[in-house]
């Protein structure tokens, strides 16, 4: 399990790092997306995922503990409901909480880029989560439309 004091350490270590370049793969139609290892000098067991689906212009960045699961996430395009029923809207971050697990959501100052900017987005993800990113990121490919006779 994963207590609040080593969350607070992990997400506010600024030695995270991701090493290379980032490519996004086409998944289930019209989906894409790609995982990473984060790299740190605490040895943190956390991948870093993303998703997007352009034409409903929905993207997700998260960080995945591999022993407890999604601990912070940054989801644009999708409203959640909190446990308490508060509606929280399309553009929210899930940060890792030990009574709630992730199941806690916030609007965020921090992002300002739209979904349709995935890149923009995940330069603003990477700072505020503390992740440097030593690479590039390759624009997600675009949806491939088939036209029904």
């Amino acid at each position: 399990m994963l207590n609040q004091e080593e969350f607070e350490a992990l997400i506010n270590d600024p030695n995270k790092l991701i090493e290379g370049d980032i490519t996004w793969k086409k998944e289930r139609s019209p989906w894409s997306g790609f995982k990473v290892n984060i790299i740190s000098p605490s040895d943190y067991p956390i991948v870093l995922k993303g998703n997007y689906n352009p034409i409903i212009a929905k993207l997700t960045y998260a960080i995945i503990h591999c022993q407890v699961g999604c601990i912070y996430r940054l989801d644009l395009g999708q409203e959640h409901r909190n446990p308490d029923g508060e509606r929280i809207g399309e553009t929210h971050k899930h940060r890792w909480y030990e009574p709630l697990r992730d199941k806690q959501a916030y609007v965020p100052p921090d992002i300002t880029a739209p979904a349709t900017d995935p890149i923009q987005v995940w330069q603003q993800f990477c700072q505020e989560a503390k992740v440097i990113h030593n690479g590039i990121m390759t624009p997600p490919p675009a949806p491939q439309l088939t036209l029904f006779p």
